[in-house]
């Protein structure tokens, strides 16, 4: 009997959610921040995984020794290659140059194989050039199987079956909005899809970089991994996918990233950064009816020490001084965080 599905049911745990204060401008707002570094592997990607696994599944059984191949920013690839060497599977990481390093070592130290990605796409980072590699690999080696995070529809689905109900349960009748970072779009359309048929009142927001064209946008650089991409989202066509959208600056989100752990001493990754700033410019903009707002915290910071956390890091980026001086302005504005109490 084949061990794939008993290990797929077992192999996702509940996240917890966070209840903060954050003064700004004068004000104080209610956040929740849905940690789902608490995951198996620290990331959201652990419930995207089970879903894309289970779909490759039923379409044709996993078998031990099968190759699966994937493209990924770094999460997906940890999930992956946390759950497929449990049903003798092995797994290919195609990566970029912007995976952190250490993302990168646990990957290897996993049992993945993985294949770095050095060529731009031309679009402000790599996506396109990791797919064309893993049409590659899938061509040379037909045995090989790709579960396609970005257009394969169990990746909503299990969103819209697990996470977008455990979120409002834990939220309760005061959530107002919930603010989703956007890389494939699928934990979005996933969320956004539970939210229209349970939830009508709580609007569903898609947080994207400025540089991405995951929604809308035009391309250009983006320094923070985990959000954005370098063509539109195929599962956010359809209408009301969402109800309204926030660009965010990269070099504020990852201010935003440093002044929370120096507030409350949490670190979060770069996409969790880019949902609380947008969720500051969204209230402000949009109005408030003082109902709860939580922002999906999609990862950990501790994979990004050396990157959005380092001052080294940002020197050599060229961004070191653009980084301080939002960080002031950000203070000036009066941001500050301060840490309820944590809810399962």
């Amino acid at each position: 009997m084949s061990r794939v599905k008993p290990v797929l049911a077992r192999a996702l745990t509940t996240t917890p959610l966070l209840r903060l204060d954050v003064a700004h401008r004068g004000r104080v707002r209610r956040l929740g921040l849905k940690l789902e570094e608490h995951g198996p592997t620290g990331s959201v990607k652990d419930r995207s995984a089970v879903g894309l696994l289970r779909s490759l599944h039923d379409d044709r059984p996993l078998t031990p020794g099968t190759v699966v191949v994937e493209s990924t920013s770094g999460n997906l690839g940890l999930a992956l290659a946390r759950l497929l060497p449990t049903v003798g599977c092995d797994f290919l990481a195609v990566v970029d140059l912007k995976t952190p390093h250490a993302t990168r070592r646990r990957l290897a130290d996993s049992g993945a194989r993985v294949i770095v990605v050095d060529e731009p796409d031309g679009l402000g980072g790599y996506l396109l050039s990791r797919l064309r590699r893993v049409r590659e690999l899938c061509a040379d080696n037909p045995g090989y199987r790709w579960p396609d995070q970005y257009e394969n529809w169990a990746a909503p689905d299990i969103h819209r079956r697990t996470t977008g109900p455990e979120l409002t349960e834990q939220a309760g009748p005061e959530l107002g909005a919930v603010y989703i970072p956007v890389s494939t779009g699928g934990t979005l359309a996933g969320i956004s899809a539970h939210l229209r048929e349970h939830r009508p009142d709580v609007a569903a927001v898609a947080v994207d970089v400025r540089g991405s064209l995951a929604v809308s946008g035009s391309a250009g650089r983006r320094l923070v991994p985990g959000i954005g991409a370098s063509r539109p989202s195929v599962f956010l066509t359809a209408p009301h996918s969402y109800d309204r959208a926030v660009h965010v600056d990269d070099i504020e989100a990852i201010a935003v990233c440093r002044i929370i752990a120096e507030d409350i001493g949490l670190a979060l990754g770069g996409s969790s950064g880019c949902a609380v700033r947008a969720m500051l410019t969204d209230q402000d903009e949009a109005g408030t009816d003082g109902r709860l707002a939580v922002c999906l915290a999609a990862d950990g910071g501790a994979k990004y020490r050396d990157t959005l956390y380092s001052d080294n890091w940002a020197t050599e980026q060229g961004v070191a001084k653009e980084i301080t001086s939002a960080v002031e302005h950000l203070r000036s504005e009066g941001l500050f965080f301060d840490r309820k109490h944590q809810e399962h």
